[in-house]
Formats: structure tokens, C-alpha cells, sequence
């Protein structure tokens, strides 16, 4: 498994040790990417009820998150051959710069996918489950996120309900929850993104054409 976040250096060294510990090493060019503006009318603080609620809150959310992340499992979910957890309307673009009435925010991590409110979506892939918010979060609202092993994760935001709960093993195509707007979200949808390590990655890297 190996990819590159979409603000990625131009080149990386990609460096092999075989057994008895000779190294060999290759530089690598990295393609730069194409990337859309667009802009959000919804506030950049998301459902906080002010700026000043959102600085108090953001924190600890971000905590969750990143110690969610730094949790090792043991899965094999990362092998398989991705799936979309939901198909439907492509509604926003992964890598795109936002803009949130009038306010650059940073650029889209993940896919979205317009469905209506409260329809299931499902595991990508086998993993464990890290984060199962049990109040939501400012910004991405009920959040889950779902570990596949070797570093790569799923996070999945603006849910409605989760049927899930930390600690949960789940296998490809389960039920993990419905789909919702709670966060930072105009209208109902499933923003999924992935993970890998400290690179962010396009779903559709893994996945395919949505509905292929």
C-alpha cells in the first residue's frame, strides 16, 4: 500500500531493505493534481453557536480524532478491493478548495455523496471501529471512523445515527449507520474520507467510479 496526500512534494524516495539489509532506493515522481474551487454557504464554525464556542470546543474534538488515529488494530481490510459505502449523487470533490460564505477554509479531505436523510451506509472494507461520537462534533457532526489495519482508515461525517460502537469488528458491506446533516452540512449527505498514516487519500482511488 502506498499513495500520496494531494499536497504531496513533487518527488518522493521510495526506499526497499531486502533480507540480509541491502538497500535500494528510487526516486519517484508524484503527478500534481487538478483541483476545483467551491464554495459552501454554511458557516465556517460549523454548528458551533459562535466563534468563541468553537475555539472552546474544537480542541477536544481534534484530541478524539487524532488519539482515534494513532490506535493500532489488527485488520486486514486494507487488502481488500474497496467499496462504496453509498452510491448516489457526487455532491462534493475530494482535494477541492472550500469556501465558506466568503471564508477559505482548507481543501475537501473526503468524497461526498448526496442521498436522502436517513439512508444506511455501509463498511467499505473490514476493520475495527476507533470513533463512534457520542455527542456530534462542530464540524463533522456524528463522526465515525473505521480502521482497515496498516495505518488506513475511513472517517465517515454529518451522520444521522451510528450503528456502531467503538471496539466493534465490522466486515465489508455491514451496516454502520444512516446518513444525515448534522455538522457542517448544507443538505443531507455521506462525506467519507480516507486515510493513510498522515497522507490524505481519494476514495475513488480505492473504490472505482461510484457505482462501477
Amino acid at each position: 500500500l502506498i499513495a500520496f496526500d494531494r499536497d504531496a512534494e513533487p518527488t518522493a524516495r521510495l526506499t526497499a531493505t531486502f533480507p540480509g539489509g541491502r538497500p535500494l532506493g528510487r526516486d519517484i515522481a508524484v503527478a500534481a493534481g487538478s483541483w476545483r474551487i467551491e464554495h459552501i454557504d454554511a458557516p465556517y464554525r460549523g454548528s458551533a453557536a459562535s466563534d468563541a464556542d468553537f475555539e472552546r470546543r474544537r480542541p477536544a474534538e481534534l484530541a478524539q480524532i487524532a488519539a482515534a488515529r494513532a490506535t493500532t488494530v489488527d485488520s486486514d481490510g486494507w487488502k481488500q478491493r474497496f467499496r462504496w459505502p453509498v452510491t448516489g449523487r457526487l455532491s462534493g470533490l475530494f482535494g477541492s478548495q472550500r469556501v465558506y460564505q466568503g471564508k477559505p477554509g482548507t481543501y475537501h479531505s473526503g468524497t461526498d455523496v448526496a442521498v436522502p436523510m436517513g439512508t444506511p451506509f455501509v463498511a467499505p472494507a473490514d476493520g475495527v471501529v476507533v470513533l463512534a461520537a457520542t455527542a456530534p462534533f462542530t464540524l463533522e457532526g456524528n463522526l465515525l471512523i473505521v480502521d482497515h489495519g496498516m495505518g488506513l482508515s475511513s472517517a465517515f461525517l454529518h451522520c444521522q445515527r451510528l450503528d456502531v460502537a467503538v471496539g466493534d469488528r465490522v466486515v465489508q458491506g455491514q451496516a454502520l449507520g444512516t446518513v444525515g446533516r448534522t455538522g457542517r452540512a448544507t443538505g443531507p449527505h455521506l462525506h467519507w474520507g480516507l486515510k493513510w498514516h498522515d497522507a490524505r487519500l481519494d476514495p475513488a482511488k480505492l473504490a472505482g467510479p461510484i457505482g462501477g
